[in-house]
């Protein structure tokens, strides 16, 4: 589809947005992985913003004697951060007419996921969201709605008990729409109507903030001491003229990490996620004709460069392709056998359609 659309070596830039605290740390990381198979060109990392840490009175905070207490300007400082980096011209230069955009914690994410981008594009829309629908009115996340006559996330916490309840005529939640930063945005969109009206988007969070004390050292508070000042990518949807929205499975799109390793496997944790993943790479295998031996507690990740992995998984693979089991170090896995154009490399055949299954030892590849 790239390739008859931006003829036969289409490129797609990948930008990473970092914080002034973790640029440093990201950039190093890709290149000591040779850009996880990349060409450097096609990654751009820029940085967003910082705003400075507020009292409740509204003065700024010391973090310590002589240092202005500061946080990152939250995920909506992509848009000023992707015009001060220059990132926002580059892109317009190149002729690239849209951005998908999505947050660092889904690894079910698909990026440039053609089915998204096709279904936005072909409505005409400036901006667009994929959303899950919220598992039980409890599920704390926001939902996509009118707001104002405008759409809108609505948060977890704006919404009464009735309307987190409500039903629709099918039966299901009416107001159920749930954001996973999932987003697709027009360049024209970003240049002209959101860049222009960015300055008034800001949020107030209470926090604990770190302080300097009388003797100008930094001290830890117990409890809120003071305002920070974020914004959330969201926060352009009322402008827009024209929002497309798509609904997807989200067993197959949504796992997210939102807490830390060891949590019940219901909670958002790395484990759930992992598990997740192995559930759909099992069902490519399985929907693509392979079979898969032994316990089904077994980890298996796939990594294809098609969208619809399992059509493409089975143009690839052998009639007879089984997994075989892989000895890990303090778990098990599997590893795809037989048939795979580009040797046994997982992840490293630039130019393939289907890289072999293989074992997750600690957390996600890149």
């Amino acid at each position: 589809m790239a390739k008859e659309a931006g003829g036969p070596n289409p490129r797609l830039p990948f930008l990473i947005m970092t914080s002034p605290m973790t640029h440093g740390q990201t950039v190093g990381f890709f290149e000591e992985n040779n850009y996880f198979g990349a060409s450097k060109e096609e990654v751009w990392f820029f940085e967003q913003g910082t705003m400075p840490c507020l009292s409740p009175d509204g003065k700024i905070i010391l973090e310590s004697a002589g240092t202005v207490a500061s946080n990152p300007d939250g995920n909506g400082g992509l848009y000023p951060a992707l015009q001060r980096s220059g990132c926002l011209g580059r892109l317009q230069s190149l002729g690239v007419k849209s951005l998908h955009v999505f947050s660092v914690d889904n690894p079910l994410c698909r990026p440039a996921d053609p089915c998204f981008v096709g279904y936005c594009l072909a409505r005409s829309a400036d901006c667009g969201n994929k959303c899950v629908w919220k598992a039980s009115p409890e599920e704390k996340v926001g939902v996509v709605a009118k707001k104002g006559g405008r759409p809108s996330v609505v948060e977890y916490s704006e919404l009464d008990d009735a309307r987190k309840n409500q039903l629709d005529a099918t039966g299901r939640l009416a107001f159920g729409a749930g954001n996973i930063c999932n987003h697709f945005f027009s360049i024209d969109f970003l240049a002209n109507v959101v860049v222009p009206n960015m300055a008034a988007m800001f949020h107030l969070a209470h926090k604990k903030i770190p302080c300097a004390g009388e003797d100008g050292k930094t001290v830890k508070p117990d409890s809120n001491n003071g305002l920070k000042l974020e914004a959330f990518v969201f926060d352009v949807f009322p402008m827009s003229s024209k929002m497309a929205i798509l609904e997807t499975k989200r067993e197959e799109e949504f796992a997210p990490v939102k807490n830390a390793p060891g949590t019940p496997t219901d909670s958002q944790g790395p484990d759930s996620a992992r598990a997740m993943v192995s559930a759909l790479c099992r069902s490519w295998i399985e929907q693509a004709g392979g079979k898969l031996e032994g316990s089904k507690d077994e980890v298996v990740e796939a990594f294809n460069r098609e969208q619809n992995c399992s059509s493409a998984l089975a143009d690839q693979m052998a009639e007879n392709w089984t997994a075989a089991r892989m000895q890990g170090v303090g778990c098990g896995g599997w590893q795809a056998q037989g048939g795979c154009p580009g040797g046994s490399a997982p992840g490293l055949a630039s130019n393939q359609n289907v890289c072999p299954v293989q074992l997750v030892f600690h957390g996600f590849r890149v």
